[in-house]
């Protein structure tokens, strides 16, 4: 069992930074792909950026410039620097991981992410 917990969140006005952090616990294991995730009111949960244990990222077309997701394998931490805030970048954001031989993706419970005009 891994256990994520997700913390940074807040309100902040647009054009401004905030940064996101998710520590993932628990029985131990390694962890291959780990990122973020986001939804919108009315809208489905969508990929923000990912990062693997590797270094390779993906992102959102969205963020693509403003945000940074960025880790730390030896306390199992992945971060989300989120800069140049926009209103459509409200959301709840969702910390997510794959490790490496289990059955299953965990999920956080969520951050709030507010960003006003």
């Amino acid at each position: 069992q891994v256990q994520l917990v997700e913390s940074g969140g807040g309100l902040v006005q647009a054009g401004g930074p905030l940064r996101l952090s998710c520590a993932a616990s628990g029985r131990r294991f390694i962890i291959n792909t780990m990122g973020w995730y986001r939804q919108a009111p009315g809208k489905q949960r969508e990929l923000v950026a990912v990062i693997t244990r590797g270094g390779n990222t993906n992102y959102a077309d969205s963020v693509k410039g403003r945000f940074t997701v960025s880790r730390d394998n030896a306390k199992n931490t992945v971060y989300l620097q989120m800069n140049m805030l926009k209103p459509e970048d409200t959301a709840v954001y969702y910390c997510n991981a794959d490790p490496i031989g289990a059955p299953r993706a965990y999920w956080g419970q969520g951050t709030q992410v507010t960003v006003s005009a």
